[in-house]
């Protein structure tokens, strides 16, 4: 069997100490691992592209955390340079456009009338929604590798030194700040807050899940998702980079070299657990969830017991994107710019369309049956989905 090893890349965390490792890049003994090859498929749906168009510059293969935001009729992006703009969702036009000439590596995120960004230099970045006009600019303690969150007043951001920080929305004055240690390697990457009834619930390196009170930062309660085990350091990397869904009472999360798991929603109590390890954002729906894996396996899970309905391994070593889902189908983009389309019963693959040439990591949301979809290299495209088939 061909040996693995993670690519360690040593990077010092700002305000600590510690080491990145990125899990799509692997190496053998004397070759790289090779990602599957395409084979030829006639496309039994067919995804239509309603617009592309660029959006300024790339992630310089860094792994930043930019994707678009979808708020009612407004898609909200950013780039890697500080470029902000707001476009109509059904034609891709600019409604306003601002150059931050900053570093920005998380968002936009949006809420409380506000975009919000976070950056390479520990920033907080809070714009007006409706013309861009910047309201506030905070400090915070290290890099913002995901995507900063609003309501109730509050903005919740989650920086690498494991840190969690609720600003005010007004004037982003620090209302109350989350420390936990962080161990000593970790994924490059954040998993960001999701906030849902007043609660913030947020994955951490080291495998655990929290949930917070969205006023004061009060525990409410956290749970080990995975406990981390062996002998080195690199196998007791154990971190939670996708971000928990909230769905029916549970809250859903998948660790990187753990497990996939559900957690109840206002106990913390596990009601399941699945050996997988994953670091990209699952989709979810009442009846399953679908996990890509760091291999690159496509599943499809049961949502009340995690038993795998489905899997699908066409796709292994192609470096694999946030999932979604969209009626029928479940969709994840590659490192090439492929969207593979599958049925969402049975994995099967009905179709594959092609957004760029440029890796698609993070950048997916979808909203009222179109996925909008932002590439590495700076293109951002709205595909419709096909109807029932």
């Amino acid at each position: 069997m061909m040996r693995r090893l993670v690519l360690l890349l040593p990077v010092v965390l700002l305000g600590g100490c510690g080491t990145f490792a990125d899990p799509t890049e692997w190496f053998a003994s004397a070759e790289v691992v090779k990602p599957a090859e395409l084979v030829e498929l006639q496309n039994k749906v067919q995804p239509q592209t309603l617009w592309s168009r660029d959006i300024g510059a790339g992630t310089d293969h860094q792994r930043l955390s930019l994707e678009p935001y979808v708020n009612g009729d407004t898609v909200y992006v950013a780039d890697g340079e500080g470029r902000v703009q707001a476009l109509t969702a059904a034609d891709g036009k600019t409604r306003w456009e601002v150059e931050l000439d900053l570093p920005v590596s998380g968002g936009p995120g949006v809420g409380s009338g506000l975009v919000l960004l976070g950056t390479s230099d520990g920033e907080v970045i809070a714009l007006a929604a409706e013309n861009g006009e910047q309201r506030w600019r905070t400090q915070v303690s290290s890099e913002v590798l995901s995507v900063p969150a609003a309501e109730q007043g509050t903005v919740v951001v989650h920086t690498m030194d494991g840190k969690l920080f609720g600003l005010e929305a007004t004037n982003g004055n620090e209302r109350w700040r989350y420390e936990r240690e962080v161990p000593v390697l970790t994924l490059r990457g954040s998993s960001s807050p999701v906030i849902a009834n007043g609660v913030v619930y947020a994955g951490l390196a080291g495998g655990k899940l929290v949930a917070l009170r969205i006023d004061n930062g009060a525990q409410l309660w956290d749970v080990d998702v995975t406990v981390p085990g062996g002998r080195s350091e690199l196998q007791r990397l154990a971190d939670i980079d996708g971000d928990p869904i909230v769905l029916g009472g549970g809250v859903f999360v998948a660790t990187y070299q753990g497990d996939v798991a559900a957690v109840e929603q206002r106990s913390g109590r596990v009601a399941w657990r699945r050996k997988m390890s994953a670091y990209s954002r699952m989709a979810a729906d009442q009846q399953g969830l679908y996990v890509s894996d760091a291999d690159g396996v496509v599943w499809g899970l049961d949502i009340r017991s995690g038993s795998a309905r489905w899997s699908q391994d066409a796709l292994k070593n192609r470096k694999l994107s946030s999932v979604a889902v969209l009626g029928d189908l479940v969709v994840v983009g590659d490192f090439e710019g492929y969207l593979h389309w599958l049925d969402r019963y049975d994995g099967s693959m009905l179709a594959r369309t092609r957004v760029g040439s440029d890796p698609i990591t993070t950048g997916i949301d979808v909203v009222d049956g179109t996925l909008y979809v932002q590439g590495d290299g700076g293109e951002l495209s709205a595909v419709r989905a096909p109807g029932e088939h």
